[in-house]
């Protein structure tokens, strides 16, 4: 597949993201539907699921947000494309990351709107086909919002609450064609970190050495995860502050593979539906253990320096995952409203 084919899909998306950006709330559906297939499937996160029509993902999301969020503007910091490397290339998928930033004036999902600016982070990954996009997956840090506006769910978390900044180096939006053979060594070193990662979930070793994450991971890595655990810096405070806290309170750690992986120049993504299922017995999120065996949505997208990975920005549906277990986050914000 040429670097042609990967040009022409991030045009069809980056012609949606022009046109929808600037559409009215009352043609959001049209617009989506003149960009989209007549069997599009979107895929969002808890609350929204999936969805099977550009009507359905304009009413249900997009409209409801862009009347909470006034005068929003899309910020991004990475735009890339990629052969899929789960289906062995035959699919082409864009994704795009950064910050839907407005005006929050009117409530959303019960969170109640203070009249300032909130940053909702978010990632998306859309599957191109015939210049049409087919399939998405839309990730967005709800939680995040609340915990701006003061509504903080959750206990504390390990890593730290910050603005999560795009890539250091500045250059994670690639409208230009990237060297092929620069795509591929991110994608062998990506999946060698993954299968690290696999083989370390056979051996049920939770407390993995520094020395496993360094063959793929430069030592002053920086780790951008959900609202609820935080971000964290170097190998050190990581495993403190995410791997020993996330492995060694989960047990029965699966992974379920990926719905797509790809890579361009030096960065990477990948998203599943689920990824892993596991079950928390007790300290995850500070929160107390059970038995239920509960799904994890991921998102992670990768700048690789060099032969290493240097930063990850990560998105789980801790929503979705708290939501399997019983605790349905935003219902309970709704009821200490009323």
């Amino acid at each position: 597949m040429s670097t042609d084919m990967l040009q022409a899909a991030k045009r069809t998306v980056r012609t949606l993201h022009e046109v929808f950006d600037a559409a009215s709330n009352e043609d959001l559906a049209g617009v989506l539907a003149a960009h989209t297939s007549e069997d599009y499937l979107w895929r969002g996160m808890h609350p929204f699921h999936e969805q099977h029509s550009a009507q359905a993902v304009a009413e249900i999301f997009w409209l409801p947000l862009r009347m909470s969020l006034t005068s929003m503007q899309r910020r991004e910091d990475v735009f890339m494309a990629g052969r899929n490397d789960v289906d062995g290339g035959q699919t082409v998928w864009v994704a795009s990351m950064g910050h839907m930033m407005g005006l929050f004036d009117h409530d959303w999902l019960g969170i109640p709107a203070n009249n300032k600016m909130v940053f909702l982070r978010y990632a998306e990954f859309d599957r191109v086909e015939n210049n049409k996009i087919v399939e998405s997956a839309f990730f967005c840090d709800v939680i995040s919002v609340m915990q701006q506006v003061g509504h903080y769910p959750l206990p504390p978390q390990t890593g730290a609450v910050c603005l999560y900044p795009g890539p250091r180096t500045h250059d994670g939006i690639l409208l230009d064609a990237q060297l092929p053979e620069e795509g591929e060594r991110t994608r062998v070193l990506l999946n060698r970190m993954i299968a690290d990662l696999s083989d370390l979930n056979k051996s049920a070793n939770d407390d993995c050495p520094p020395e496993l994450l360094a063959k793929t991971w430069h030592d002053d890595m920086i780790w951008y995860g959900p609202t609820g655990i935080g971000a964290t810096y170097t190998i050190p405070r990581y495993q403190e502050q995410h791997q020993y806290p996330f492995r060694q309170h989960l047990k029965d750690k699966v992974f379920n593979g990926h719905i797509a992986r790809f890579a361009e120049g030096n960065y990477a993504g990948f998203f599943g539906w689920p990824n892993l299922t596991n079950t928390p017995t007790g300290g995850f999120l500070g929160l107390p253990g059970n038995d239920v065996r509960a799904d994890m949505r991921v998102v992670d997208i990768y700048r690789r320096d060099g032969d290493k990975l240097a930063e990850n920005w990560v998105f789980i549906d801790l929503l979705h995952y708290l939501s399997m277990q019983g605790l349905d986050v935003l219902g309970r914000l709704n009821e200490l409203r009323r």
